[in-house]
């Protein structure tokens, strides 16, 4: 059902992609950890010991999930400092390799730590992708040579859900002694991800994608020649394998841990659930409003995503005119940007294009009744918009 606002507004949550609400389980887990269990997981005495013991369960229900030994997992505040961590500092560890090799379309937790190597003589090299957002594994093969250091490319982008062919794109850097790092944070809990079925060395996660706190994450650096070319980019204390100083959110990460053991059991029967509501969606949208494209549609992609283009409808305009709808124009991190989706435009979409389209992220808890209730709203919206729009032109 729609969820009733002071405002009197019924609010559909279809943002799932930027966020998801913390699942009951994660919350009751999490709420001692504020309270009467505070001790710091690093504290000799019995309060952080019983606090050391939930993070270690954490730790093993998170790398249960992901297949992975506990000890290559590494908790921080989320994928973005997980990736910068694992960027950073493997540059600073490996200098007389100078390239790394990227895609288009990364998040900008991935973009925006190349930049600065950019900045301190890194070579960044960037695959293009095709029209439907998967990178060019031609391309691939040119790039990826013995001068490499890392090859950093996503699971799955979260502006239009493709999946990447991370595997080839492995194989190809592993062939150069090259190590592969996977932003996987969309990824995870949607689709099945396992490290070694992925040929991944290191993946960066985010707990609050996953039905988790916000503030939560980790870093999966795989044990040997991977995390020995990882050097600590903060300092302080040894927590973590000193590679991320600082205490330790108990709290967070036991939410990590209940969150991943949720969807460990349920991911098949969730992916079945929500691909159902996303092609609803989609079938609906597209067959009711003229003038629209699906992006990515003919390529893998997650079972949860829709971005859409609407052709002469502004994605903001549109977003203000359905306020009972939780919508994003693109990645909720550009938001207050006016330039229009990098992504997008990676694609061959025109600025227009790109500018006109919206992206609806269906989740767990979001109901059949939900996604037409929303559809109903947005053909309204778009009918009216145009209709305005007509009427203007006439009028000149």
């Amino acid at each position: 059902m729609p969820k009733p606002t002071p405002m009197g507004l019924q609010i559909i949550y279809l943002d799932n992609n930027a966020t998801t609400p913390c699942a009951p389980e994660v919350v009751d887990a999490m709420l001692p950890f504020f309270s009467r269990e505070c001790g710091n997981p690093s504290s000799p005495h019995m309060m952080g010991r019983r606090a050391s013991l939930a993070v270690t369960q954490a730790r093993e229900q998170v790398a249960a999930f992901i297949d992975c030994d506990p000890a290559e997992l590494y908790f921080t505040s989320g994928a973005t400092e997980s990736s910068n961590i694992l960027l950073l500092g493997m540059a600073a560890q490996r200098e007389h390799r100078r390239r790394i090799v990227t895609t288009a379309i990364e998040h900008k937790s991935v973009l925006g730590p190349c930049e600065r190597l950019t900045e301190a003589g890194f070579e960044v090299c960037r695959l293009p992708v095709t029209q439907e957002g998967v990178a060019d594994l031609a391309a691939a093969e040119e790039m990826i040579d013995d001068s490499t250091l890392l090859v950093s490319v996503q699971g799955a982008n979260s502006e239009i859900g493709t999946l990447q062919p991370v595997r080839l794109i492995s194989n190809m850097a592993h062939a150069h002694d090259a190590l592969m790092h996977c932003d996987a944070t969309q990824m995870l809990g949607k689709v099945p991800f396992a490290v070694d079925d992925l040929g991944v060395d290191a993946a960066s996660f985010s707990t609050h994608k996953i039905y988790g706190p916000k503030g939560a994450g980790a870093l999966y650096v795989r044990a040997g020649y991977a995390r020995a070319r990882v050097a600590p980019v903060m300092f302080g204390g040894g927590h973590e394998d000193s590679l991320r100083p600082g205490t330790l959110n108990a709290p967070g990460i036991v939410g990590f841990g209940v969150a991943c053991a949720i969807a460990q059991r349920s991911l098949d029967d969730e992916m079945e659930h929500i691909r159902g509501l996303r092609d609803t969606m989609e079938h609906e949208l597209s067959s009711r409003i003229p003038r629209t494209l699906l992006n990515g549609a003919g390529a893998a992609r997650l079972p949860n995503t829709t971005s859409i283009s609407i052709d002469g409808i502004p994605a903001d305009l549109l977003i203000s005119h359905v306020p009972q709808v939780c919508m994003s124009a693109g990645s909720a991190c550009s938001t207050g940007t006016v330039s229009p989706s990098h992504v997008l435009l990676a694609c061959g979409r025109s600025r227009e294009q790109a500018s006109c389209t919206i992206r609806l992220s269906v989740g767990r808890y979001n109901t059949e009744e939900e996604v037409h209730a929303a559809c109903d709203f947005l053909v309204e919206a778009v009918e009216a918009l145009r209709a305005e729009r007509s009427r203007k032109v006439l009028t000149q």
